[in-house]
C-alpha cells in the first residue's frame, strides 16, 4: 500500500471567510501546500521540477466539503497515491481532518507529469512515483518492469 503523508497546520484568520470558517478557495491552497511539502521532503521539490523539466500538473479535481473548519483549529491533511488510470495519468486523494478527528473535506485529483519543455504529458518516472509514496516494489508492479533507483 502506498505511503500516506500527513501534514498538520493551524487555521489562521487569513484562511477565513465572512462566515468565520475556512473559505472554499483556501481549501485548494492548503491541499496544495501539503502536496508541495511532502514531495519536497521526498526529494521532488521545486528545484527538482526546474532542473528536470518534469513537473506535476492537475488535470481534474473533485473537492467535497463535509464539516466546518474554524479559526485557530489544528487540522491534519492526509495525502496518498490512489491509482494509475493509464500510463500517463494517476489519481491522488487527500483528506482534511478537523480537530474533532472528523473528515472535513475530501479532494480527489487527477494528475499527470508534464515535460515543461515539450509542453506535453509524459509517463511518470520512478523518482516521481517514489516521491508520492510508492515503494520500489509498487513501482515495478505498476509498470510490470524492473525499476532502477
Amino acid at each position: 500500500m502506498p505511503k500516506k503523508f500527513e501534514h498538520t497546520l493551524t487555521i489562521k484568520e487569513k484562511h477565513l471567510d465572512t462566515f468565520g470558517h475556512v473559505n472554499n478557495a483556501v481549501y485548494l491552497e492548503l491541499y496544495e501546500q501539503a502536496r508541495w511539502d511532502f514531495i519536497t521532503e521526498e526529494g521532488y521539490g521545486l528545484n527538482e521540477v526546474q532542473n528536470s523539466g518534469l513537473g506535476p500538473v492537475i488535470l481534474e479535481l473533485n473537492l467535497k466539503f463535509k464539516a466546518e473548519i474554524k479559526n485557530r483549529e489544528e487540522i491534519r491533511i492526509e495525502s496518498q497515491f490512489k491509482e494509475l488510470k493509464n500510463p500517463l495519468v494517476m489519481v491522488l486523494s487527500q483528506k482534511m481532518i478537523n480537530a474533532q478527528n472528523k473528515v472535513a473535506s475530501e479532494l480527489e485529483l487527477t494528475v499527470g507529469i508534464m515535460d515543461l519543455r515539450k509542453r506535453k504529458l509524459v509517463r511518470p518516472h520512478i523518482k516521481w512515483l517514489k516521491a508520492i509514496g510508492l515503494s520500489e516494489k509498487e513501482v515495478s508492479e505498476i509498470f510490470n518492469t524492473k525499476s532502477e533507483v
